[in-house]
């Protein structure tokens, strides 16, 4: 049987986009959903990466005052960007909750940056509620996420800093039980 160039090709090209796909499964955890992509994120300014220091950061906070993110420094900052309306967010929200919780005065200080509006997130703490810190910002091509090093625009995204304000650890998608304080502490 004599195969045409082109159906050769096809073929060709059909299996090696098979194989990338196999390895991405791979490579993949099939326990945790799929980040989410975050409306009207196009381009982005240049990010952060490991190594970079926090960028500037003012945010407010769901009272509205600004919170400066350079007060954390001294101690470690896990950063976790996430919405009310990101499903895998809302998923990993509680294991967030205990984990700060279980840091005390010295361990890991733990901050959620949302993407959203200030009535959502309001909405969604009244059923989940966490105790800390949660900054307000509007989803954008330069928002403090993409700053921040989230270049995919996806949910939830999460940022690690260790207590002179340099990044060490970023994470695209959530946390799966238990994962956090091996990813926080460097594992």
């Amino acid at each position: 049987m004599k195969l045409r160039p082109a159906l050769l090709w096809t073929a060709v090209l059909a299996g090696g986009l098979g194989l990338w796909a196999g390895q991405q499964l791979d490579t993949a955890t099939t326990q945790q959903p799929a980040p989410v992509p975050m409306p009207g994120t196009l381009s982005a300014p240049a990010a952060v990466g490991i190594g970079d220091p926090l960028p500037p950061l003012v945010l407010p906070d769901m009272s509205g005052a600004p919170l400066d993110l350079q007060r954390f420094r001294g101690r470690p900052l896990l950063i976790n960007v996430w919405a009310s309306w990101c499903g895998p967010c809302v998923e990993e929200m509680p294991e967030l909750a205990r984990f700060a919780a279980a840091q005390g005065d010295q361990g890991v200080q733990v901050l959620g940056l949302a993407l959203d509006t200030a009535e959502g997130v309001q909405d969604f703490l009244r059923r989940v509620p966490v105790d800390y810190p949660i900054v307000l910002e509007t989803p954008g091509p330069a928002d403090a996420s993409v700053r921040l090093g989230n270049t995919q625009g996806l949910l939830p995204y999460t940022v690690l800093v260790d207590a002179q304000g340099r990044i060490v650890r970023q994470k695209l998608g959530p946390f799966a039980k238990g994962e956090i304080e091996g990813w926080a502490s460097g594992g």
